[in-house]
């Protein structure tokens, strides 16, 4: 058996309602995170989507953000909101419990403009997000962290490094602080079993004809706990959402699971 997870940042659910029903009814997945679905919880499909057997939470934001976690499974327990900030009223990460899986949608802050309160913020939201992380590995779980996570790890990740240069996704601190999540101890699941796999995108701009062009950049990740880490058996990018009319900008990043006890 195994568990199939994917991560999709949408780019508002209520436009993209009928390209995300089509890629759920295609590709089956046990657990899909959507991030930026740009909605209250109100206004989120959950009718729709629960038709297709799935339950569903949300951490919604009106017209911004917003996070959702669909599951074949019931939860076992929801989470919303990053801790180490109660003032912050950003829905960026929504976490759950699904049976022995610990799984989060995490939106990270985008952080442009350099040097403003905005990447400042990036920052902050990452040292929490850190902080999370090493709770969840000290319980020794089934952990996947998965999301729209606004960094570019490495140069492979980019169509153009130096045109990226300066911007908040691929500043020298923000990749530093993805590769803390690396050293603690999780796993960025594509580059563990394609470390070398070149033009490896998650995102085109809409502008200048970047998808046809394959102008992209590489910054939604599955990370995996040790334990994930053991059953990963396969992780890609499903390019073909991105092709259909109306598309998101992003396209869903994949993992799959051996499904043990």
């Amino acid at each position: 058996m195994r568990l199939r997870i994917a991560s999709w940042n949408v780019n508002s659910v209520r436009l993209r309602a009928e390209q995300a029903q089509k890629f759920i009814a295609e590709y089956q997945p046990d657990v899909l995170v959507m991030q930026e679905i740009k909605c209250q919880d109100a206004a989120f499909p959950t009718e729709a989507i629960s038709g297709l057997g799935y339950h569903v939470a949300t951490h919604g934001q009106r017209s911004y953000n917003g996070v959702a976690i669909l599951s074949l499974r019931p939860f076992d327990g929801l989470s919303p909101g990053l801790p180490g900030d109660p003032a912050d009223e950003q829905a960026r990460y929504l976490e759950a419990r699904i049976g022995d899986l610990r799984v989060a949608s995490i939106y990270l802050p985008n952080g442009n403009p350099v040097g403003t309160e905005k990447f400042a913020y990036k920052l902050a939201w990452m040292e929490r997000l850190y902080a999370r992380a090493a709770a969840l590995l000290e319980e020794r779980e089934l952990v996947v962290l998965g999301g729209d996570y606004n960094v570019i790890p490495e140069p492979i990740d980019c169509h153009d490094p130096a045109a990226w240069e300066g911007d908040a996704l691929f500043r020298p601190e923000s990749r530093a602080a993805f590769r803390g999540l690396l050293h603690l101890g999780l796993t960025d699941a594509f580059r563990a079993l394609h470390p070398d796999q070149a033009r490896a995108y998650s995102f085109w701009d809409y502008q200048g004809g970047a998808f046809q062009l394959d102008h992209g950049i590489r910054i939604d990740h599955l990370l995996l706990s040790p334990l994930a880490t053991d059953r990963l058996l396969a992780s890609s990018i499903d390019k073909e959402p991105r092709r259909r009319p109306k598309a998101s900008d992003h396209t869903p990043v994949l993992v799959e699971l051996e499904d043990g006890p």
